[in-house]
């Protein structure tokens, strides 16, 4: 132990962004984009980096930069708790959703793998494993992709392995079930579609579509209508067809916001993803409500980063293998955990995250 009486004192707090251009246009049911902005930091103690990153915009970094990275220096980077509390309350007046959560959660990802690296450690053996690996399921088949592209995404994570595709909807209502049928078409029987319509449907049309999209076996339906209707949410749970999961909860920020929709018996399966809900400390908030709720938690994107945390979560169903960022993540980091069987396994061999960032090459991609 350090003669401050902390076994890490936080040395210093770096962070960068970098804009990754997408391989071609993509949307959503409710938006447009052709960039995906990943934040990187680094902190450091006992002269050794631990790494965090998650995607979300410069503003997020420019508030870590500004305010919770001078705040973590001289902080014992064990005490991940009381860190993590230093900085909701440091953002007290700046509101605890948004920017400010997902500045706190790259953090909190970078001093739970600083923590595991400290000890030689991987980050799910730190965490201690439930599981050995978790099943992953494709997620992609934007709105902008023509029949062509939407065939090839699906039906390449078909012949990958994956049990599962999710497509997204919502765009133009009245074409969404002729794609689905082709989206059908292109996996086959054997491969279980979900659909994702990021809340662009009214309650009715919702209802509508989930009997339609039932004959095509959709087995998945996030977000039928926004995410904060947590009575139309429930409408379409209770009313759905059955084998039909509604799904909701990537936007949370707060382990508050995941209790509401719970209670609320709004979805079948909660949504968490650890680069928005505070890291890898509100993620596993999530799943001690999950698990007292009787209601399987699934990890959105990120799937290099969840893949510990899913392993480790007792209530976790699945991955979400999100083709954005398993573009990214093969392209900067080294370490990165691939499909066998359709399912991701944890780094044991390396420490941490078992992730390297590689710096040199996304200089070409930075921002800030």
């Amino acid at each position: 132990m350090a003669e401050s009486g902390k076994y890490a004192a936080v040395e210093s707090v770096r962070i960068a962004a970098y804009s990754i251009p997408t391989d071609a246009p993509e949307s959503d049911g409710t938006l447009v984009w052709n960039a995906t902005t990943l934040l990187v930091a680094r902190i450091r103690a006992a002269g050794i980096d631990g790494l965090g990153y998650g995607y979300a915009d410069t503003a997020t970094a420019r508030l870590i930069a500004d305010k919770l990275g001078p705040l973590l220096i001289g902080m014992d980077a064990f005490d991940i708790p009381a860190c993590w509390i230093a900085m909701q309350r440091a953002i007290r007046n700046l509101g605890r959703q948004g920017i400010a959560a997902m500045a706190i959660s790259v953090l909190d990802i970078a001093l739970w793998d600083l923590k595991a690296r400290c000890l030689d450690a991987s980050l799910v053996t730190l965490l201690g494993r439930v599981r050995d690996c978790i099943p992953a399921y494709g997620s992609g088949g934007f709105t902008s992709y023509d029949d062509v592209h939407l065939r090839a995404q699906l039906s390449g994570w078909a012949e990958v392995g994956l049990h599962a595709v999710k497509m997204k909807v919502g765009r133009d209502s009245a074409r969404d079930h002729a794609r689905v049928i082709f989206a059908r078409e292109a996996v086959g029987s054997g491969v279980e579609l979900f659909v994702d319509a990021n809340g662009a449907y009214t309650r009715k049309q919702a209802l509508m579509l989930a009997e339609q999209f039932a004959v095509q076996g959709v087995r998945w339906f996030e977000e039928p209508v926004s995410s904060d209707d947590l009575e139309g949410l429930r409408l379409l749970r209770d009313r759905a067809p059955v084998g039909m999961d509604i799904a909701a909860g990537e936007y949370g920020y707060e382990s508050n916001y995941f209790s509401r929709m719970l209670s609320a018996g709004a979805v079948d399966v909660l949504q968490a993803d650890a680069t928005r809900c505070g890291g890898i400390t509100g993620f596993l908030q999530a799943d001690a409500l999950c698990i007292s709720h009787c209601t399987p938690l699934s990890s959105h994107c990120a799937p290099a980063l969840h893949v510990a945390l899913c392993c480790a979560a007792q209530s976790v169903m699945h991955l979400e293998y999100f083709h954005d960022h398993v573009r990214i993540e093969n392209m900067l980091f080294d370490g990165v955990p691939q499909l066998v069987d359709g399912s991701l396994a944890p780094q044991t061999a390396r420490p941490g995250l078992g992730l390297d960032f590689k710096e040199q090459d996304a200089t070409c991609f930075q921002v800030m």
